[in-house]
């Protein structure tokens, strides 16, 4: 029946059975054209359905297990696309490639030698596999079993956007929802496919890997660096993988703020990764760029302050002040805070405020020295992340108090080009700083001249801190 109109197509001849009720279903009398109207028609709900009703999907199947190494690759190409048609949100179609094993029939042809050469044909038959691990987890489970971890891991190896994409669907959907999973991919077995995935990604062939990657805990893509209690790092210490990494998890958290939740374990570990880092500001120059820099150890730098900015800035929101297991509170004992002034204190004054110390110190013969920004909005970054860290928080409060770190934060209110908002992220910390602590209101008040705080290098900038003569609380206003 198939004859000689398919003697192009195949190698060796379908059961007649087969394809007599794909020509009836079709309307046509050769294969290529069977399944090409087969498709079109399963692009509709109502297509698909009445595709199911029809068993066309099992028919398919029976043509993969046959004649897998026999099939020309057009013929195998219009099955992979005819089968990802009517397993689109068709439970009937979903459940039938469950029942007659599509998930084994699939996932051997496209581990073939002669098959996985071809990366849109692996596209393909992974798009199948995306649609049924839809239906829930009965079809991740049989993915799961047949993929993992050494199936995963050969096509993850091919390392192309048109694999990597639709491979990063299907993981992402089976670890959704299923931690036994997810732990089963960051373990030491499934370590070598999250390895690959992240190499794809960082090589600019992946435009899908995101929500993937906020799924894997960063703290095992890391897990070999903080090996060494020295904290000082050089550049070759990380990877452009790590970078990458940080990169979009720094992203997503900045995007995601209000939706991503970070455990403390995973919070110290970037702040270990900070840590370690700050060994690049020995031997950094000052940079006019901003994030990324080229400059892998400062991109970590800036990634992992990042987003630490973005972890406090989220659980200062719905955190305790009294929480010992606040992820900010958990931050802060182990220093970050002082971390943190220092840093800031290093780089001394803003420019414009330095400006005014250099021409004084100039008159005695000194000189003002500090250490330059290895990236463009370094100041800024710290400066949001304590103020992040004290939003309502008196023991922070009290701590930068006593750390000489409020005038430190108040000469952080002004504008400056190498830090694009530094001057409303320093606001922003000072009035978190004032905010009901009367200690801190106090040392400002001490400054008081005429009603007002004298502190040259913001009341010249168009900045005051106004004292209300009857509470003596301090607050920091706009010169109109």
């Amino acid at each position: 029946m198939g004859g000689s109109d398919d003697a192009s197509f195949l190698k060796n001849p379908i059961s007649e059975e087969t394809l007599k009720l794909l020509f009836d279903v079709s309307n046509s009398n050769s294969l290529e054209n069977s399944l090409e109207n087969l498709i079109q028609t399963s692009k509709s709900n109502s297509g698909r359905s009445n595709l199911a009703s029809k068993t066309i999907l099992p028919a398919i199947l029976t043509i993969l297990q046959s004649q897998t190494s026999l099939l020309d690759h057009h013929i195998l190409s219009l099955c992979f696309k005819l089968l990802r048609n009517l397993c689109a949100g068709e439970i009937i179609n979903q459940n039938l490639f469950l029942k007659f094993d599509g998930v084994v029939i699939v996932v051997s042809t496209i581990l073939r030698s002669e098959v996985v050469s071809d990366v849109m044909l692996v596209r393909w038959g992974l798009q199948v596999l995306a649609n049924v691990s839809l239906a829930g987890k009965q079809h991740q489970k049989a993915i799961w079993d047949e993929l993992f971890p050494l199936g995963f891991l050969s096509l993850a190896r091919l390392g192309t956007k048109e694999v990597s994409d639709p491979l990063h669907m299907v993981i992402y959907v089976c670890c959704d929802g299923n931690p036994e999973w997810f732990r089963e991919l960051y373990s030491d077995n499934g370590w070598p496919v999250v390895v690959e995935i992240v190499r794809t990604a960082s090589s600019g062939e992946s435009s899908k890997v995101y929500n993937l990657i906020m799924k894997l805990k960063i703290k095992v893509e890391f897990r070999n660096i903080l090996d060494c209690e020295d904290t000082k790092s050089r550049d070759d210490h990380f990877s452009s993988e790590q970078v990458f990494l940080l990169q979009i998890v720094s992203e997503i958290l900045n995007e995601r703020i209000g939706d991503v939740t970070i455990s403390k374990d995973v919070a110290l570990f970037v702040y270990g990764i900070f840590k370690k880092s700050t060994g690049v500001l020995e031997q950094a120059v000052q940079s006019k760029s901003g994030l990324p820099s080229g400059i892998t150890a400062v991109d970590v730098l800036g990634y992992s302050l990042n987003m630490l900015r973005d972890i406090c800035a989220h659980d200062s929101r719905q955190g305790n002040d009294e929480d010992a297991n606040d992820v900010v509170n958990v931050l802060l004992s182990y220093g970050l805070i002082e971390l943190l002034l220092t840093l800031l204190g290093d780089l001394g004054p803003p420019a414009i405020i330095r400006k005014g110390i250099k021409q004084s110190d100039n008159q005695d013969g000194a000189s003002c020295s500090s250490k330059p920004c290895p990236y463009k909005g370094f100041r800024r970054d710290i400066v949001a992340l304590i103020g992040n860290c004290v939003y309502r928080r008196k023991h922070v409060q009290d701590e930068i108090r006593s750390r000489n770190g409020i005038l430190l934060l108040l000469q952080q209110c002004v504008t400056d080009e190498d830090d694009p908002y530094l001057r409303e992220w320093g606001i922003w910390s000072v009035r978190n700083i004032l905010e009901g602590n009367e200690e801190n209101q106090k040392v400002v008040a001490e400054l008081q001249l005429q009603g007002s705080a004298d502190v040259p290098e913001i009341s010249a900038l168009g900045l005051r801190v106004d004292i209300d003569p009857k509470t003596r609380r301090a607050k920091l206003v706009n010169v109109p």
